[in-house]
């Protein structure tokens, strides 16, 4: 029996300016459907979103939604009104009565925003942070009970947890149909049975998630004797990849699998794991960090505590945890940014690091991409007889030869932190620690990436929520669960979500102290001061707002004077200040959050 058709777009068009993004498309939404949209950034993903939501009216053609279609659609922009409580916004017209005997909106509001008591649903939208904003998005798309819903980058600011949370939710509703944009791969393989590329204005079909996608692509680029030779190259390593039997691929391709495998056959491994071992021992000698004996701590909390950590030469690992875990915290003490609380930490006298962090560094707008990036160098090593020119790392990074010549302050957020890591990587750096690397970057440009550092002759520590990155490029991992201990995970990503999923069970550990005199016991916190601490978490919040809208207003008089040099000079001075003021509150809140 054919599925109930959701929506139809027929010789849909949509251009902005000169440039069509959508151009003579007719597709449809089928009932239950999984479908995977992926492209390069500014190739339409969004806008097709927006014209398929009725948010973008298109130019032409015709976009038809069922009479008792629901839709829901989570954008990346949304407007809020800052006073507006949780609560209202996630389950409008609803009183707690009403809402709260119904499991399916205990379950969301419990897995997405860790609860449903009072407290945490009366702060308002105005106090949130990026993260539980796109949480709370979420929660309220799902408890809307929709039949279709549209994701755009749903993954963004949300940890490995959620992300696993809300593909098993979204896995156990099999009516709901779900067209989803996003550059987190393994979200697309866990619940997608059809990928949509959007390329030139055009929407090609492929049946499967990410991984089927990959292999039908090169077997079309074969058949069609494709000669983009780096464009090919790179779909070779995406296979090699495929072929190491990459944990968490639940997605079963449509095409025939025998096929598929002779397909892969012959790839060889995406790395040459002992040359490249053998590069960085003679780059960086025996020494690179050591951690001995150390404790690290953000103001008055410990977050590790006797820590003994060897960093070797060549080595690949994936640092995980849940947000506020003191990943970067540790990143800083390790680089030298921070001194540990207690303890010694060790850098080889030939490391040469090189960090990507979340913010994003101040350059003069004026300039040129690819003089910003020939200020760092003109060519670079990044491994054994891999050397690239400034402009060929450009372009592998996606700034194309026209690109190339775009002035700074011209350049999106996505486009700036490229060429961030752009100048990081022509800096020559033998360790290389990338603090969330995949944010804004999309599927191609990703791809890329992963086959610059698959060439890095180095030690590379990776903190990401992007697990098939974190898999794709990493040998080993680390995770921080809380316990102010560094956890060995030897079965990868699956064994830190078991480990955080046995201890979500479990519930809070006991105290196992059982010494103390009762006087000497933590005294039992009263309401009033849960609710005084919660009122402190939330002036501590409200002043981070407003930091981070001080930092952006600096920022945009930056790309106003940025011709006048003496005014500049005073306003980078004003912004390192508001900087400083941030990193404060950030430390203020993590305390007040334990």
């Amino acid at each position: 029996m054919a599925s109930r058709n959701l929506v139809n777009f027929d010789g849909v068009s949509k251009a902005y300016g000169e440039k069509p993004l959508v151009n003579d498309v007719s597709l449809g939404v089928g009932e239950g459907e999984r479908i995977a949209v992926v492209g390069r950034n500014g190739a339409g993903k969004s806008t097709l979103l927006a014209v398929m939501a009725g948010l973008e009216r298109p130019d032409s053609g015709r976009v038809t939604l069922g009479s008792d279609v629901h839709l829901e659609a989570v954008s990346q922009v949304e407007q809020f009104d800052a006073e507006i409580s949780i609560a209202d916004y996630v389950v409008p017209g609803l009183d707690v009565h009403e809402w709260a005997t119904q499991p399916r909106i205990r379950e969301v509001l419990d897995g997405l925003l860790g609860g449903f008591d009072e407290s945490s649903l009366g702060r308002t939208l105005g106090n949130l942070s990026g993260g539980e904003r796109r949480r709370v998005q979420l929660a309220r798309a799902l408890i809307a009970d929709a039949d279709l819903l549209l994701l755009d980058e749903p993954t963004n600011h949300l940890d490995v947890e959620i992300i696993g949370w809300l593909a098993d939710h979204l896995r156990n509703q099999p009516r709901l149909a779900l067209v989803i944009v996003t550059h987190d791969r393994w979200f697309l393989d866990a619940l997608c049975d059809r990928t949509w590329e959007v390329v030139g204005g055009a929407v090609e079909e492929y049946d499967g998630g990410y991984s089927a996608y990959v292999l039908a692509k090169a077997e079309r680029a074969r058949q069609a004797a494709a000669s983009e030779a780096r464009r090919q190259n790179l779909l070779r390593k995406e296979l090699a990849w495929l072929r190491r039997g990459a944990p968490a691929r639940t997605s079963k391709p449509k095409f025939r699998i025998d096929a598929a495998n002779e397909l892969i056959a012959g790839e060889p491994p995406p790395r040459d794991s002992v040359e490249l071992l053998s590069f960085a021992n003679a780059r960086l000698g025996k020494v690179v960090l050591e951690c001995q004996d150390a404790s690290v701590s953000a103001g008055d909390r410990v977050l590790l505590d006797h820590l003994t950590w060897n960093i070797g030469p060549g080595q690949r690992l994936g640092l995980l945890g849940a947000n506020g875990s003191g990943k970067t915290t540790l990143i800083r003490t390790l680089l030298g940014d921070q001194e540990p609380s207690a303890g010694t930490i060790v850098r080889g006298s030939t490391v040469k690091p090189g960090l990507l962090s979340q913010h994003l560094e101040e350059l003069d707008p004026s300039l040129r991409v690819l003089e910003a990036v020939e200020e760092v160098a003109r060519r670079v090593e990044l491994g054994k007889d891999r050397e690239l020119t400034a402009s060929q790392l450009c372009e592998r990074l996606g700034f194309g030869s026209d690109a190339q010549w775009t002035p700074v302050g011209d350049l999106s957020g996505g486009e700036r932190r490229r060429l961030q890591l752009t100048r990081l990587l022509m800096a020559g750096p033998n360790v290389l620690v990338l603090d969330e690397p995949t944010n804004d970057f999309d599927v191609e440009t990703l791809a890329a990436l992963e086959d610059l550092l698959d060439g890095f002759g180095g030690t590379l520590l990776i903190v990401s929520h992007d697990r098939y990155f974190l898999e794709r490029v990493c040998d080993d991992f680390y995770a921080l669960l809380g316990d102010q201990h560094l956890t060995h995970l030897t079965g990868g990503v699956e064994e830190y979500l078991s480990l955080q999923s046995s201890r979500q069970s479990r519930g809070p550990t006991p105290a196992t102290d059982v010494t103390l005199e009762p006087s000497a016991r933590t005294p039992r916190v009263s309401q009033a001061e849960v609710r005084a601490r919660a009122k402190e978490l939330a002036r501590v919040e409200r002043a981070m707002v407003k930091a981070e809208e001080a930092e952006r207003a600096i920022h945009n008089q930056m790309a106003q004077a940025s011709t006048d040099h003496a005014r500049l000079a005073d306003l980078n001075r004003e912004l390192q200040e508001a900087q400083r003021r941030t990193a404060e509150l950030e430390e203020e809140w993590l305390a007040l959050a334990e």
